[in-house]
């Protein structure tokens, strides 16, 4: 990303059930505006990540708070509405195909995507606008999008395809386009604030997303069943969120703490917030339900084991929704006492640091095709209180090269090829290992020989590999380097520098005599 070319930065995190944005002029990079304004809804920082079809799931006629529709259209076809899609996200992840959500046969999940960046798109294309009415949308605005760093490697070929259909890019391949992951934009806006939570150099920190509804939710699957509430979310989605937000958010989420005796027991009339869910309840699950008049009581120790699971997993700093609860912050302080420092507005966290990232990305050089642009991050933000930010990686992965030595008689008598040599996986950055984020990893190879072979490149999780295909080895892909005629019997110098999510490959001669120099780029990564 060049900011050279760039007026507005624009963060967006699409989030698995909620979703934001933020956005900054470069000339005034302090002034991260979270964006408040949606359609039908003012003051909030984010909204669901939901969209409502028409009968045929070509048309989108609703998106984010769908129930507010719900509400106030009275003219709309009840039979010609569809379900509400939402957790779409999912189908990016790793889960299983039988534990991605629901989706209808006419509905691919990257239209889903495409459909939401495209109402996204619009609303900030008229927001940018209305801010800075001459900028050109989107050629002076550069993107940033966060992904999980669980998130498959070719998850964000999807996601770049996706915002170009939905007009976010001119061009596929733009370069104002960039990847980071969630953990890291989180860790830069902490890292932004650190003289205000007494942070030094050198000090470690962990930062939890604590998520947003789904303790409440997983609470009421226990008491009405699963498939009654997927049911309820699938054909009354507006009554789900009324329950979630006029009972959960309000009357237990951000009220209860640890204090016993000041607690009241709450009771959830289920026919008050959500009336159609007893068509949706069968056996057992309604049989007691009826029995309770479709009450249910929240006493001191079911909303303490609802709370609990969440909350033993909490250790710093919290991102997200949850981490507003007394309760939490009580249990986690009593933890550590007085190591405990809360971010200032968490829900905000992701995108805010998302835009700082985008501020201090450094182009390098314009791979074409090839991808987005090269960077790196800036060892200092002069506009940023001068304040370090990604200084080192560590890699969460080991990388290797297949090589090929002499086979030895330790060696597998069935590996050891025609020519009497062996092929082996030979390690070149090991898991847990931390590098420089400008420090490359080199490695020295003949003219002669790169002309006739090409390099494979290999990732694992495992320990002690000896070769590339072992379980667990995978091929990141192949180098194929043309060397000029005029380069003979030369020594080259292959180095891969490692970025969040891409690797550079430069390769050239090691005593420059020629000037020659090739660059690729290897996308997708996950280390």
């Amino acid at each position: 990303m060049d900011l050279q070319k760039i007026r507005i930065l624009v963060a967006i995190d699409f989030g698995t059930t909620h979703s934001s944005f933020a956005y900054v002029h470069i000339e005034n990079p302090e002034t991260i505006v979270m964006n408040s304004t949606w359609p039908g809804r003012e003051g909030v920082s984010k909204i669901p990540t939901a969209l409502e079809y028409n009968e045929t799931y070509i048309q989108v006629i609703n998106w984010g708070d769908l129930e507010l529709d719900e509400e106030l259209d009275d003219t709309v076809d009840l039979n010609k509405r569809s379900c509400p899609i939402e957790l779409f996200k999912l189908h990016l992840s790793n889960l299983r195909e039988d534990q991605k959500p629901w989706l209808p046969p006419q509905l691919n999940y990257k239209k889903a995507i495409e459909d939401y960046l495209t109402q996204m798109r619009i609303l900030i294309k008229s927001t940018l606008e209305r801010m800075w009415p001459t900028i050109s949308f989107p050629q002076q605005v550069g993107l940033i999008l966060t992904i999980p760093a669980e998130w498959p490697p070719h998850n964000t070929t999807v996601m770049r395809e996706c915002a170009y259909k939905a007009g976010l890019l001119t061009t596929l391949n733009s370069t104002h386009l960039e990847f980071t992951t969630e953990p890291e934009a989180i860790a830069l806006c902490c890292l932004n604030v650190v003289k205000g939570h007494n942070l030094h150099y050198g000090d470690s920190f962990l930062v939890a997303d604590c998520g947003d509804d789904t303790e409440f939710l997983h609470f009421l699957e226990r008491k009405v069943g699963i498939q009654a509430l997927e049911k309820l979310k699938q054909c009354e989605y507006g009554q789900v969120q009324c329950l979630i937000k006029q009972f959960f958010s309000t009357r237990i989420r951000f009220k209860f703490n640890e204090d016993r005796e000041c607690f009241r027991t709450c009771k959830l009339n289920l026919q008050q917030y959500c009336p159609d869910i007893q068509e949706y309840v069968t056996g057992e699950f309604k049989e007691q339900m009826e029995e309770a008049g479709w009450i249910i009581k929240l006493d001191f120790e079911s909303v303490k084991r609802m709370f609990d699971p969440v909350v033993d997993r909490i250790i710093k700093l919290i991102d997200g929704e949850f981490s507003k609860s007394p309760y939490l912050l009580s249990r986690v302080k009593k933890a550590f006492i007085d190591q405990v420092p809360i971010i200032a507005l968490p829900t905000a966290a992701v995108v805010r640091g998302a835009i700082i990232y985008g501020l201090n990305v450094k182009p390098t050089h314009d791979l074409s095709n090839e991808a987005s642009s090269v960077h790196r991050i800036y060892d200092e933000l002069d506009n940023l209180n001068k304040i370090k930010t990604v200084s080192s990686r560590v890699f969460e992965k080991t990388y290797g090269i297949k090589a090929t030595r002499k086979w030895n008689p330790s060696d597998p008598i069935e590996r050891k090829l025609s020519d009497g040599m062996i092929n082996i996986f030979l390690q070149i950055a090991k898991q847990g290992n931390e590098i420089p984020i400008d420090t490359g990893i080199s490695m020295i190879f003949s003219s002669n020989f790169i002309s006739r072979n090409s390099i494979d490149l290999f990732i694992t999780d495992e320990h002690d590999v000896k070769y590339c295909d072992s379980p667990g080895v995978n091929l990141i892909g192949t180098l194929k380097i043309s060397t000029p005629s005029t380069i003979k019997n030369s020594a080259i110098s292959i180095t891969l520098f490692f970025s969040n999510i891409t690797i550079k490959v430069v390769a050239q001669e090691v005593d420059d005599k020629t000037g020659w120099k090739y660059e690729t780029l290897f996308n997708n990564i996950s280390y």
